[in-house]
């Protein structure tokens, strides 16, 4: 099964990490900002399927019209804005 793959790379220095999840990536990527003061990018490379479905049944932003409405993973109760 594909994993979550985060790559956190800087422009000012040689760092650069890859983590499995997101939280470890921001909190890597923040302290590198904080004791460096550095600009730090950072890329998603894969997601696992489950987050890659759930962002294609909620489509693009879960803007009306672009959803996949006949997921389990969209709740047809929420009312539109």
């Amino acid at each position: 099964m594909d994993r979550t793959r985060v790559v956190v790379r800087c422009a000012d220095c040689r760092f650069e990490a890859t983590h499995e999840r997101l939280r470890t990536a921001r909190e890597d990527l923040a302290d590198h900002e904080a004791d460096t003061g550095h600009a730090v990018d950072w890329r998603i490379e894969s997601l696992s399927p489950g987050v890659e479905r759930a962002g294609e049944d909620a489509g693009v932003c879960g803007r009306p019209g672009c959803v996949n409405a006949d997921s389990p993973l969209v709740d047809p109760d929420v009312p539109d804005r």
